[in-house]
């Protein structure tokens, strides 16, 4: 009778090790990119932020981007960069890339500055990314549709 409480507690024990996780699981997805911020510099050619989005549960390794950017249907060039950077699990974190913009985007744009209107763009390329922890460089295929619009005060700045 002494050992019958000892059994059903073992039994617990046990099942509870055994429900209990190992850590987070190993999941890689998708990652992501933005225009953060787009400035024109003093000669024409514009100074690009670019947010990297990291949606998988482990730290990933960004090792280059080529993305064609589009505004508002004109093509503007490839924005290309080699970051080398690791951003960790469901994070982001935001590169400068210089751009030496197509003559018809860098005029398209200094109009709808001067009238105080924002622009459509588009972004369509790869982003070459690997986990940290193990596993091989692999093309990711970006697409994104977004706008930005003037910073009211900071003449040259979309966001």
């Amino acid at each position: 009778m002494k050992l019958g409480w000892r059994v059903p507690a073992m039994l617990l024990a046990v099942f509870l090790v055994g429900c209990s996780s190992s850590g987070v699981p190993r999941r890689i997805s998708e990652p992501a990119a933005s225009l953060q911020q787009l400035t024109v510099q003093a000669d024409g050619r514009w100074s690009i932020e670019l947010r990297l989005q990291n949606y998988s549960s482990i730290p990933m390794r960004f090792e280059a981007v080529s993305l064609a950017l589009t505004v508002e249907e004109q093509a503007a060039g490839t924005l290309a960069a080699q970051p080398a950077l690791t951003i960790g699990p469901e994070s982001a974190d935001v590169i400068t890339v210089p751009f030496d913009p197509s003559p018809d985007a860098r005029l398209l744009l200094a109009g709808r500055l001067a009238d105080g209107r924002g622009v459509q763009y588009r972004i369509e390329g790869t982003i070459d990314a690997a986990p940290t922890d193990r596993g091989k460089v692999r093309d990711y295929e970006i697409k994104r549709d977004s706008r930005l619009s003037p910073v009211p005060g900071v003449p040259g700045v979309l966001r």
